[in-house]
């Protein structure tokens, strides 16, 4: 059963808080986790790119000149793509990049990005993370006592106004609730936070 240390605010250790296994205990499945961060960022496009055909742009109806002897090229119309002001060639248009995935799939993946966290020794456990009133300053101070200089990505169980704004201005840290893990993130940040609650949450959720 795998282990973690868990702190307090004050980076003073607490122990250790041993965690499931069949949710951060499984072996790094690659393929999937592949295949679901290709997803995720497929899905954030927005499809909306267009270009103009020749038949979409105005004017262009007319034969520029005379097929013959001018000893120019040949030319039918000046919406050509050969031309300036022409249209695009084999240019964008709006399309649906979108992917699916089996749930099961999705949910191994996110599995297989905790457990790697864990095996990789970055990821702690906090046993309570209370802002009464956003302070960036007493968040920066937290994380010098937990000792994170790296990206860093706290999750909690439940949405903190206070501790959001917290962390809003530090750059590369990110606090999201236990209902927004995503593998981008967790691929994103070198470090993962989570409070003992959150931990708790996702082993019922997911185990």
């Amino acid at each position: 059963m795998p282990e973690i240390d868990i702190y307090n605010m004050e980076g003073e250790k607490q122990g250790v808080i041993s965690l499931s296994e069949d949710v951060f205990g499984l072996p790094a499945n690659i393929p999937v986790l592949s295949q679901a961060l290709i997803r995720q960022l497929a899905n954030r496009r927005r499809g909306t790119a267009s270009t103009k055909t020749r038949g979409e742009i105005r004017g262009g109806g007319r034969k520029p000149w005379r097929q013959k002897g001018t000893g120019r090229a040949r030319h039918g119309s000046i919406r050509s793509p050969l031309w300036v002001g022409g249209a695009k060639a084999f240019g964008p248009k709006p399309r649906d990049f979108s992917q699916k995935m089996p749930k099961k799939m999705r949910r191994l993946a996110l599995k297989s990005a905790l457990s790697s966290k864990v095996s990789d020794k970055d990821m702690i456990a906090i046993d309570v993370l209370e802002f009464e009133a956003p302070k960036t300053k007493v968040f920066i101070e937290m994380m010098k006592n937990l000792k994170l200089e790296e990206k860093a990505l706290f999750i909690i169980e439940q949405k903190n106004r206070s501790l959001e704004k917290s962390a809003s201005n530090i750059p590369g840290v990110k606090v999201i609730t236990t209902d927004s893990i995503n593998i981008h993130d967790l691929f994103k940040y070198k470090h993962l936070v989570m409070t003992k609650d959150a931990i708790e949450k996702v082993e019922e959720v997911m185990g």
